[in-house]
């Protein structure tokens, strides 16, 4: 799993964050999605997933 995110996209609503703090952040001066982990670990894979579907914006995908 590969994740891309674009903060030219993103509005901040920060539910990826709220969901995989440890794969995504927010940062601190525009709010905008800020990735941790470009190839999360196996195990928070389904996380990802459920951070993708809630991003109101569409800023973050999976490949």
């Amino acid at each position: 799993m590969k994740i891309k995110a674009d903060e030219s996209v993103c509005i901040g609503a920060g539910m990826c964050a709220l969901t995989v703090p440890a794969v995504f952040d927010q940062s601190e001066e525009e709010g905008t999605v800020v990735l941790l982990q470009e190839a999360p670990p196996r195990d928070l894979e389904d996380a990802v997933r459920r951070a993708v579907t809630l991003c109101p914006s569409g800023a973050i995908s999976v490949e």
